[in-house]
Parts: structure tokens; C-alpha cells; sequence
């Protein structure tokens, strides 16, 4: 199970660091119903989380080469999950700003202030399970935690300790935020404008990183 869990962490921390779920929570806690939507949206990133690695970690357990030290069905998976982490790799470096622009941000962010609680649900477990790039980090971690043969006790574990990384990136500042809300106005703003400004850079380069890392894993199963 210890060595599952490092193969995961990796992916866990891809999907905690990703800017604009982070933005995105940042926006709620600054809008006039920060508690309910933050909370909702808080609530629906983790559920986002745990369908979508639970849900891969099914499927890949029941793929046919699941037992055995050589898989390469598995490995397939995985070096197209990481061709696909290289295309938006590309696809978000083409989008970034160019010096002295504005860096463009997704519409429904002007949103954020009329949404209610159930609304914030709503975005967090679309930005978990349906968003391309968590998705694929998702579905690397599902095929990884799926291919491992560990018991039921043992995948349950897995997951959660999965879960809880990738949302500690959401979950953090609304409970900072919950606890100490007028402290936590100023450092939340300047996250906010450092994220937004390097959105771009850092998706980049964690895609990058992963794509490669998934090609990588997915050689070494043949």
C-alpha cells in the first residue's frame, strides 16, 4: 500500500496546485456570500475528486491484464493519459499572455458573486471531474491505484489519503478563511493576482511534468 500511495502522491499534489480552482475559491471568499459558497464549493471539489479516482479505480481493476507483474493494457492507458497531459501542455502554453497583456481567465469567473451554495457545489465538482486536466490526473491515479492488486481496505485507504492532498489546495483557505476572515482578506487577494498572472507557467509545466512521468510509467509496464 506504502508504495501506491507514492506513486499517487505525485498526482495528488498535480491537481492540489492547479491555479484556477484556487482562484476560483479565492473569488468566493471575497464575494458577499463567501461562507455558503465557499463551503459548497469546498464540498464539491472533494466529492469531484473521490468520484473520479474511485470511479477509474474500478474500471482499471477489472481490465483484463489486472494481475501480474507485466500489464501492458495498463501501460497503454497510462501513456495515453500522458499524450493527452502533453497536448494540453501545449495547448495551455499557446494561451498565455503575451508580455505587458492581461492574462484571460475563464467567463463564468464574473460569476462567482451571484452564486449561492449550491452553485459553488456545482463548479467544485465540475472543476474535479469533468475539468481535462484533473480529470486525466484522476484517471492516472485510478489506473495506478486500480493495477496495484491491493485489498478493499487498502484501495479505501488509498483514495482518501489521495483525496485529502489533492483538496488541501481548496480547503486550506477557506478554513483559514472561516477562522480569521478580515486577516485573511489581503493574502488571499495577492494570491489571487499572483495566480492569475502565472495561471499559465505553472499549468505548463506540471502538465509537463506529469505527461511525461505517465509515458514514462506506462513504458515500464511492458
Amino acid at each position: 500500500m506504502g508504495s501506491t500511495i507514492g506513486a499517487v502522491l505525485p498526482l495528488a499534489i498535480g491537481i492540489a496546485i492547479s491555479p484556477i480552482p484556487i482562484i476560483a475559491a479565492i473569488l468566493m471568499l471575497l464575494s458577499p456570500k463567501a461562507k455558503g459558497t465557499s463551503i459548497g464549493f469546498l464540498l464539491g471539489w472533494i466529492v469531484g475528486i473521490l468520484v473520479a479516482v474511485t470511479v477509474f479505480t474500478l474500471l482499471s481493476s477489472v481490465l483484463p491484464d489486472s494481475s501480474g507483474n507485466s500489464k501492458p493494457l495498463h501501460g497503454v492507458i497510462q501513456i495515453l493519459l500522458g499524450a493527452g497531459l502533453l497536448f494540453l501542455a501545449l495547448r495551455q502554453w499557446r494561451s498565455r499572455p503575451k508580455p505587458g497583456e492581461e492574462a484571460k481567465m475563464p467567463k463564468w469567473m464574473s460569476a462567482i458573486d451571484t452564486m449561492n451554495a449550491g452553485k459553488g457545489f456545482g463548479l467544485g465538482f465540475l472543476l474535479a471531474a469533468v475539468n481535462p486536466k484533473n480529470l486525466l490526473l484522476g484517471a492516472a491515479a485510478g489506473v495506478t491505484i486500480g493495477s496495484a492488486g491491493l485489498a478493499t481496505g487498502s484501495v479505501a485507504v488509498v483514495i482518501l489519503v489521495f483525496t485529502v492532498i489533492a483538496a488541501a489546495s481548496v480547503a486550506l483557505p477557506v478554513i483559514a478563511y472561516l477562522v480569521a476572515a478580515k486577516r485573511m482578506e489581503g493574502p488571499l487577494e495577492s494570491l489571487r493576482t499572483w495566480l492569475v498572472h502565472n495561471n499559465a507557467t505553472v499549468m505548463t509545466v506540471l502538465l509537463l511534468v506529469f505527461a511525461f512521468v505517465l509515458i514514462g510509467k506506462g513504458i515500464a509496464r511492458f
